[in-house]
């Protein structure tokens, strides 16, 4: 095949709106923020499996498959979670661009750095949900046995301890979990982002 038959091919690449027709969706990105403990990523992984069941394509990103790769040169300082949240919300953007629903879930302490990520993303793309949990039940919760490290010392620049946090200041969504089950905090979640992420036709 000569390269005059091959380069038309190639004018240019697949938009996003031809790729959210093929996914029959908008590619949204849903940032979850929170203490550590909250339930973010619980609530993502519901999220993640309610959405699947009803014919969407999410994808998650959190610490675990981020920190454990594109970040794993990074600490816990304010000038590493920066990066690090620059990182994820180039990811992000790009997942976005492919069609695709991406949900996030990151502590992202500070308001400048979720400012950081929504100014990357886009602002017409980014959905914050706080997942408002107080500081007591996190600790309580404590599946990881962080905030005992970090209360001991073993652990710096936790948030919440020795490292602030900032509540969002108008959350597009926010989620109290204290006396909330996760599949209550799933389903209300759910409904709220489903008119958004509908593909209009």
């Amino acid at each position: 095949m000569s390269d005059n038959n091959i380069h038309p091919i190639f004018d240019r690449i697949l938009s996003r709106q031809e790729k959210q027709g093929f996914l029959n969706q908008n590619s949204k990105v849903v940032w979850l923020t929170g203490l550590s403990g909250s339930g973010k990523s619980t609530i993502a992984q519901g999220l993640e499996k309610s959405l699947f069941n009803n014919g969407y394509f999410p994808q998650i990103l959190d610490g675990d498959n981020i920190r454990t790769g594109i970040c794993n040169n990074l600490g816990f300082t304010i000038e590493d979670r920066t990066e690090n949240i620059r990182r994820i919300a180039e990811v992000s953007k790009l997942f976005c661009d492919a069609g695709v629903i991406c949900l996030n879930s990151f502590v992202s302490p500070t308001i400048k750095i979720r400012k950081l990520a929504k100014d990357i993303i886009g602002d017409e793309n980014f959905i914050e949900v706080f997942v408002n949990t107080p500081l007591e039940i996190c600790e309580q919760r404590d599946v990881k046995g962080l905030y005992k490290k970090a209360r001991k010392g073993e652990i710096k620049n936790f948030t919440g301890i020795d490292s602030p946090f900032e509540n969002p200041v108008n959350p597009d969504f926010e989620l109290k979990t204290e006396n909330q089950s996760i599949e209550t905090s799933v389903e209300l979640l759910y409904n709220y982002l489903i008119p958004k992420l509908r593909l209009q036709k």
